[in-house]
């Protein structure tokens, strides 16, 4: 890889945001927790940019006990307010209690047997990212049927801050879909980690 590698757009000249675009976004994440702790993350995200979570993400995994949704889902009004007086975070009443019972909620699925992991990925055709061919001209959507699909299903489970667009967000983010531009020199190194599955 040379010194100046073609990314998309979006993470500008930021060294935090470019070492995430770089690594982590769009890599296909098939481990439930971390699933969980991504939708929470875009959860928090609705009305930010997420450079404002990226830089509170350790943060936030303190103050979330590693978003282990065993320790979450016991919270009660002590860790609510320590969470709303935690300048580390985004202090929202409505996204904490997100958190807490989608914690709850994703409890509850492995109680009756149903893995986080193999509901998310059991919208996409052979549980595989979807290899999406979006250039400069044509754009990135803010969302598709298929969010919208996947964001009813997680709404009729209970989940919150699950609208298209958070949804969308969140498929982009954990490698649902390979939404780097053709351009970019990551699409055809998410696109083969893709197959891998």
């Amino acid at each position: 890889m040379n010194s100046h590698p073609i990314r998309c757009p979006w993470p500008r000249d930021d060294p935090q945001y470019c070492a995430y675009h770089d690594e982590e976004w769009g890599v296909p994440e098939y481990d439930s927790r971390a699933l969980w702790e991504k939708l929470v993350l875009d959860g928090f995200q609705a009305g930010l940019a997420w450079i404002t979570i990226l830089r509170k993400r350790d943060n936030f995994r303190h103050a979330f006990d590693g978003f282990d949704p065993e320790k979450v889902a016991r919270y009660g009004d002590a860790d609510r307010a320590r969470l709303m007086a935690d300048a580390g975070i985004i202090r929202s009443n409505a996204k904490i209690d997100m958190a807490i019972n989608g914690a709850r909620l994703f409890l509850d699925m492995r109680e009756r047997g149903e893995d986080f992991s193999e509901f998310c990925w059991g919208f996409m055709p052979q549980g595989r990212p979807l290899q999406n061919r979006f250039t400069p001209e044509t754009g990135i959507p803010a969302q598709t049927p298929l969010a919208v699909e996947v964001s009813k299903a997680l709404k009729a489970k209970g989940f919150k801050f699950v609208g298209p667009v958070i949804v969308y967000a969140w498929m982009e983010a954990v490698g649902m879909v390979n939404d780097h531009l053709t351009t970019c020199f990551r699409h055809a190194e998410c696109e083969a980690m893709g197959r891998e599955r």
